[in-house]
């Protein structure tokens, strides 16, 4: 994708350099190749950094258990299945049924905001490094949680990023991020938090709408709401027009991590300002398979309630080994390694056992994906194991 000169041009007048812009130019060209594009993508970087050659090559075993990137092991429903099967033949168009029309109108339906408030991406990451092109920059920043998703773009692409440490209860620190910079262009909320599992209240997302710049912008990055509970979700906030952008994937309940497909929900103007950056067409089949999704009756209960039980399951397991972790409502949770995490993780490959990424802040903390109940009494057999 080449940058237009106006875009060159707006770059340039909220203070990057030409070489920053060099750089954004290759984000937009080459996104996937860089290890923020994607959960996938960091956690194979977090491997290149933390195990062997030998391990890395192991990690695709028929036995292995990969419980690293917050995949879901049940993989698309059979109604998305069934979906994929009756489009894939007429792959050779564009868009024979109009099936980005009806993802669209799928989504905004379920979500109660108008169409034009619906933008189809593959997944939510790319969304989110468009919007660090769109409302961020050296002077404006990108204010997020720590430990927290999302940081890499900003950083990557020259503008100014803050990060916050997390409440106690490992909630986002709003008035703490504000204070950090009452000027910043986005503040950015993963609500339920990934690594942490934690949620952060609907009044804290309200308080940074209220108290940031006229043209600032709040992203709430909701990729796990459907594993919650309890977490409320932002998009009647998109419906009543205020400044926020609302992120969802089709990678995690929905279990489409390798098909892809995902949407940005917001005001038109505020997608508009996406645009340059990415966006356009999906894959037939991920629309297809995403809207067939939405529209399986049941769906997210059921899956909600698989997770949890294996969740809890795990839970019980730490608890009587005395494992402290971090209560998460989510398909992921932070545990206590009792040494430096990322021997903990090369630990565990040795036994075929391939956890996720550590984050800076918790050196010591290592992140465990919820897999099959079959793979995490794999994973505890194997803690039990290194952990003695």
């Amino acid at each position: 994708m080449q940058m237009k000169q106006k875009d060159v041009e707006s770059f340039l007048e909220r203070g990057f350099t030409r070489r920053q812009v060099g750089r954004i130019a290759s984000l937009l060209t080459a996104g996937a190749a860089f290890p923020f594009y994607n959960e996938f993508a960091m956690a194979q970087d977090a491997d290149q950094r933390t195990l062997s050659r030998g391990a890395r090559s192991r990690a695709m075993d028929a036995d292995a258990v990969r419980i690293s990137s917050n995949e879901n092991p049940l993989g698309p429903c059979k109604d998305g299945l069934e979906a994929i099967a009756k489009v894939a033949p007429h792959g050779g168009r564009y868009s024979p049924f109009n099936e980005q029309g009806d993802f669209t109108k799928t989504a905004a339906e379920i979500e109660g905001v108008k169409p034009e408030y619906i933008a189809a991406y593959a997944g939510s990451s790319d969304p989110l490094h468009r919007v660090s092109c769109a409302f961020t920059s050296p002077t404006r920043s990108w204010v997020m949680a720590d430990p927290g998703y999302g940081g890499g773009a900003p950083q990557f692409i020259g503008s100014k990023t803050v990060k916050v440490a997390l409440k106690e209860n490992y909630a986002h620190d709003v008035q703490a991020m504000f204070k950090a910079d009452p000027n910043a262009g986005a503040y950015y909320v993963c609500n339920p938090n990934n690594p942490s599992g934690s949620e952060t209240p609907r009044a804290d997302i309200e308080f940074l709408l209220a108290n940031k710049k006229k043209d600032a912008v709040v992203i709430v990055d909701e990729a796990y709401i459907h594993f919650s509970e309890t977490a409320k979700p932002c998009n009647d906030l998109v419906a009543a027009d205020k400044d926020v952008i609302v992120l969802r994937t089709f990678s995690k309940i929905y279990g489409m991590a390798g098909i892809r497909a995902g949407f940005a929900m917001g005001r038109p103007d505020l997608l508009a300002k996406l645009r340059p950056y990415g966006g356009g067409m999906l894959p037939i089949t991920g629309l297809a398979c995403a809207t067939a999704s939405m529209k399986s009756k049941g769906l997210i209960a059921e899956r909600r309630a698989i997770n949890k039980r294996i969740r809890e399951n795990t839970f019980e397991f730490l608890e009587k080994r005395k494992i402290s972790y971090i209560p998460s409502g989510t398909n992921f949770f932070m545990m206590e390694a009792g040494r430096p995490g990322a021997d903990l993780v090369k630990a565990l490959a040795d036994e075929k056992v391939y956890i996720g990424r550590i984050w800076p802040v918790w050196p010591t903390k290592v992140r465990v994906t919820v897999g099959t109940m079959e793979e995490m009494k794999k994973f505890q057999t194997a803690l039990a194991k290194v952990m003695a």
